[in-house]
């Protein structure tokens, strides 16, 4: 591996986007608390939604500060851009066709690459965010009704928050900037 260098995040368009759509998640979760059914429903799965929306971005945005160093190999830029990676000519080469990659294991990729530590297991946030998944699961491939509550998607985007926090602590050596707006919301609509 080679020297870890100083590593600051960029501001760019898709950080602000990111942004922007974690706050709308937030301000769903609040209007939920405000609506009786079926609106607060819809709020919530609106919310949970846009929750996940907003860390792709951020593992996106992420990824993007680290696209142009030349020690990475294709398949680590595979990984990054969630594209598919093939042997062209006997070399392997990034493709433009799509392939998703878990969110679990992009941040373990981004954690333990540019970071230099594997992801502990065990710490609280790594459990809460697989919570998370399981519960947006249930609404993006439902076999059942699903019933989600005003409590779970908060526990849902506080957990989404935290690993951003962590991610970010580790890869950049700073906090992860919304992580001190916890579930509040800066939107008013």
């Amino acid at each position: 591996m080679p020297p870890r260098q100083e590593i600051r995040p960029k501001v760019t368009e898709i950080d602000t986007f990111a942004n922007s759509l974690l706050e709308e998640a937030k301000r769903f979760l609040e209007k939920a608390g405000e609506e009786d059914e079926p609106g607060r429903s819809a709020y919530l799965h609106a919310s949970l939604l846009l929750a996940f929306c907003a860390i792709e971005a951020h593992l996106n945005a992420i990824s993007e500060d680290f696209l142009s160093r030349k020690e990475l190999t294709p398949h680590e830029l595979g990984l990054m851009c969630q594209k598919e990676v093939r042997l062209v000519k006997g070399i392997f080469e990034v493709q433009n066709s799509l392939k998703m990659v878990r969110i679990e294991e992009r941040i373990e990729f981004l954690n333990a690459r540019f970071s230099g530590q594997p992801i502990n297991y065990s710490d609280a946030w790594w459990s809460r965010l697989s919570e998370a998944i399981k519960l947006r699961n249930k609404l993006t491939h439902p076999k059942e009704q699903v019933t989600i509550d005003v409590g779970s998607v908060g526990g849902a985007i506080q957990a989404i928050v935290d690993s951003l926090e962590k991610l970010y602590k580790s890869i950049y050596k700073s906090g992860f900037p919304a992580s001190g707006l916890k579930l509040d919301s800066q939107l008013d609509f």
